[in-house]
């Protein structure tokens, strides 16, 4: 896979990723904090993370902080990580962009265009984002070189828009040359602010997607400018209305452009977020919610291992804020051991993907005793006999089922008979029924299923070059578990580090 820079959508490559740094740890944290999005397979930029007891009995006292860059975060919070631009769909950058017009400036005047024949207005619209623009100098040179190209972009910007303000390219672009320049701010600076650039972009992606409202990207890259801008704010009323402007944007760039992993997993986040701000009875239901985008998220791409973290982490908050408030009070609930467990195979399978990503490493060992060793996970699935995959509804039984490493097997407890002897007393014998087994080498697909040839519930289907296999989960929430370690396992065969795998369930 492309190990380029994350980039934003058709649009300009973020500042490079910094180098690891060591950060303390809090003395009592929440529990892990959620990783930020990226491609498929970036280059690690992890936060090196404070050494923790790997056989602690009490992991849920200790803190799992995700990779995070080095930018100025509020005191009101924990530092969070930046929800990088990185979608880059397009095959029209903003680093090709920034190449043409580094060759174009020295073949003309770097002058804007003349404003006569123009609006007036149109003129005195744009001129406060030039001025902010032409403020930006950089923090080195490179950021400095990089600026006077962005500058040139915007120039030719602002004059076709000048020219047409119904361009909603050039306003889409614009604002890409704004939100990079943000980026390109230096840390101490106070004039231009960050903060003024990036309401600038905000104010072009909002002009752009009236114009053109199916422009996805700009939605997307919107929302990510105004996620910046909630960061900056820590835990306030002005963030909580940011945060919520943002989750309301990442929907309407899924709406537009469902396949977006990226897209999705920075929705999760950002309702990770929010749920950090809002009243304690709205909690839960946006956590579930940001659940079901990372989930989703892993379900278009399977080995997603940033949206897999994500995931586990934000179990574990759920978890620990469950244990906290006594547990639900509805017996269907999820109890907080098994979220804990839950919590544990994500986190699990994100370092099985990249076990040199540091900040994995470090939430691994803290959540490597939830796991039911020697296992990945241990459920009750109801199932028909061993090779009868159709088989009378009667039949089907409810058992214990094991997931490894090496695939799924059904545990069968030792079946009692008692038989007479010749001399009349009863003889007791012990037999072992014939167990189910599914190996992840033979596994096909595994997807959720409804058919009337099935009992009643919330359906598996493990499709293997052997043949189907039925079964059924105690619940649909049951059903979602089994299919995402299934789907893990395979995918971490896929990949070939089953053995990674292996040295996490075995030890």
């Amino acid at each position: 896979m492309s190990t380029e820079e994350p980039q934003l959508q058709n649009g300009a490559k973020p500042e490079p990723i910094p180098e690891p740094n060591s950060v303390p740890e809090p003395a009592r944290a929440s529990g892990p904090e959620p990783q930020e999005t990226s491609e498929p397979e970036p280059e690690p930029a992890a936060v090196a993370v404070a050494d923790a007891d790997p056989n602690t009995e009490e992991p849920r006292d200790a803190s799992i902080q995700s990779n995070e860059v080095d930018k100025p975060q509020s005191n009101e919070q924990d530092a969070r990580p930046e929800l990088r631009k990185d979608e880059g769909s397009r095959t029209f950058t903003m680093r090709e962009l920034l190449s043409e017009l580094k060759s174009e400036e020295g073949e003309h005047s770097s002058t804007p265009q003349s404003h006569q024949g123009t609006p007036h207005y149109q003129a005195e619209q744009n001129s406060a984002a030039m001025e902010l623009i032409n403020s930006v100098t950089g923090a080195d040179e490179e950021g400095r070189s990089r600026q006077r190209i962005l500058t040139f972009a915007a120039k030719r910007y602002a004059s076709a828009i000048e020219r047409n303000p119904e361009d909603y390219d050039a306003l889409y672009n614009w604002a890409l040359v704004l939100q990079e320049s943000a980026d390109n701010v230096s840390p101490d600076s106070t004039s231009p602010s960050k903060d003024a650039l990036l309401e600038e972009a905000c104010k072009k992606y909002d002009e752009a997607t009236c114009l053109c409202p199916t422009l996805h990207d700009a939605f997307y890259n919107w929302a990510i400018a105004i996620s910046d801008r909630a960061k900056m704010r820590g835990r306030t009323k002005e963030a909580e209305e940011l945060w919520k402007q943002a989750t309301k944007n990442y929907e309407k760039a899924v709406q537009l452009n469902w396949n977006s992993p990226q897209a999705l997993n920075n929705w999760g986040l950002a309702l990770q977020e929010l749920s950090a701000i809002v009243p304690a009875r709205e909690k839960q239901t946006i956590v579930r919610t940001a659940i079901s985008k990372f989930r989703a998220a892993i379900q278009l791409q399977f080995d997603f291992h940033r949206a897999i973290y994500n995931l586990g982490t934000v179990l574990y908050g759920l978890a620990e804020d469950t244990l906290r408030t006594g547990g639900s009070t509805n017996p269907k609930d999820v109890s907080p051991n098994e979220l804990y467990s839950q919590s544990a195979i994500y986190i699990a399978a994100a370092h099985a993907l990249k076990p040199n990503y540091s900040v994995y490493s470090s939430a691994l060992r803290l959540v490597r005793s939830m796991l039911p060793l020697p296992y990945l996970k241990v459920g009750y699935l109801t199932a028909p006999p061993a090779g009868e995959p159709i088989a009378p509804h009667n039949d089907w039984k409810r058992s214990q089922f094991v997931l490894n490493h090496e695939g799924l097997q059904q545990v069968n407890k030792l079946e009692q008979k008692q038989t007479q002897s010749l001399s009349g007393r009863p003889d007791v014998t012990n037999s072992e029924k014939r167990a189910i087994k599914v190996n992840v080498p033979d596994i096909v697909s595994v997807s959720a299923c409804a058919d009337l040839t099935l009992p009643p519930g919330a359906g598996l289907c493990i499709d293997t070059v052997h043949g189907p296999f039925f079964s059924i989960a105690d619940s649909w929430e049951s059903l979602d578990g089994w299919l995402d370690a299934i789907r893990l396992v395979y995918t971490i065969y896929a990949r070939g580090k089953s053995e990674v795998l292996a040295g996490i369930v075995t030890g």
